[in-house]
């Protein structure tokens, strides 16, 4: 049985893509981005919870053991996350939440 060729090169690892990564899967939690798999914008305000708290445990475990561009990142990632859950969890003027 004979392998196809695949053309895709994943990228190196390394601890920016990890953290993009999970960000990305959090702003589709979110609802800002539309989920690839469906191509629908969909909101799981517990997913992103999850996602972000999972992040920020990784902010926690790696203190000090960061390059300074990666601990940006972080720190970046996590404070945009952060506002962006705030507004869609909290209620509005009318006791609704924010979309």
């Amino acid at each position: 049985m004979e392998e196809k060729k695949n053309d895709f090169v994943p990228p190196i690892p390394d601890f920016s893509f990890f953290i993009t990564t999970l960000s990305l899967q959090a702003s589709i939690a979110l609802g800002q981005i539309a989920n690839p798999a469906t191509n629908k914008t969909e909101q799981d305000l517990v997913q992103a919870k999850f996602l972000i708290d999972t992040i920020g445990m990784l902010e926690d475990k790696t203190k000090g053991n960061l390059k300074p561009e990666e601990s940006k990142l972080l720190e970046n990632l996590l404070y945009e996350l952060r506002s962006v859950y705030l507004s869609k969890s909290t209620p509005g003027p009318k006791g609704e939440k924010n979309d």
